[in-house]
């Protein structure tokens, strides 16, 4: 009975998620879905990211989250467009409220769309948003554990940040155990170890970011 009522949501939100990649794509518009536990550093990390590459990209954040909108203020910008979208009692955000979130933005003036999920390692991943890239924050706080406690998060992340890597010596989290047991689920995943709060820790993603960010832009039909 499971199967039943899970597919058909699934299944909904596929379509509206094609629809939303069609949308990025007729625009050049790169998408990255951030996923991470609470307290990971997801929003201490966008914070450093749109201060590197604002000046350079328009970008767009759509930040998902139970209640409130703290984090949404934090990532506002005078160049960056932030949106914050409340679930209430939702883990995930899901493709019907992006596409209401969209509303907000003018789609031509956009590079960069950033949606910061809700803090939550389990089923955010189910849920396709038409984006280009997941990225996935683990937190050496967290402990090393985690990949394989929530394996079908890290099987499905492009990216993979192994944050708060400056506290690996205050706690028992080894980065090579989580490095190998991210790669023999995810042998293709690209992993980089950040500090999130030291913006010159971020340069080596940012390179990679910028990458996709033309590519992308480089794939938009002429019209």
């Amino acid at each position: 009975m499971k199967v039943k009522v899970v597919y058909p949501i699934l299944k909904g939100n596929e379509e509206i998620a094609k629809d939303l990649k069609e949308k990025f794509d007729r625009n050049g518009i790169f998408v990255f879905n951030l996923i991470s536990s609470p307290g990971a550093g997801k929003t201490t990390f966008l914070e450093g990211l749109i201060n590197k590459i604002s000046k350079f990209y328009r970008i767009g954040v759509i930040v998902g989250d139970i209640e409130d909108s703290v984090d949404a203020q934090r990532l506002s910008k005078p160049n960056v467009l932030s949106v914050q979208l409340n679930t209430k009692s939702a883990c995930h955000l899901d493709a019907g409220m992006i596409r209401e979130g969209l509303s907000f933005f003018d789609l031509t003036k956009l590079d960069l769309l950033i949606i910061e999920n809700v803090g939550n390692l389990v089923c955010p991943s189910d849920f396709y948003l038409g984006e280009d890239m997941k990225i996935v924050i683990l937190s050496v706080t967290e402990g090393d554990d985690k990949p394989k406690k929530y394996p079908n998060t890290f099987f499905k992340a492009d990216v993979v940040l192994i944050n708060k890597t400056d506290l690996v010596s205050f706690t028992n989290f080894s980065v090579d155990k989580a490095r190998s047991d991210i790669h023999s689920i995810n042998p293709s995943v690209k992993i980089f170890e950040i500090q999130a709060t030291k913006e010159e820790s971020l340069v080596e993603f940012i390179m990679f970011l910028e990458q996709r960010i033309k590519w992308k832009k480089n794939q938009k039909p002429s019209v």
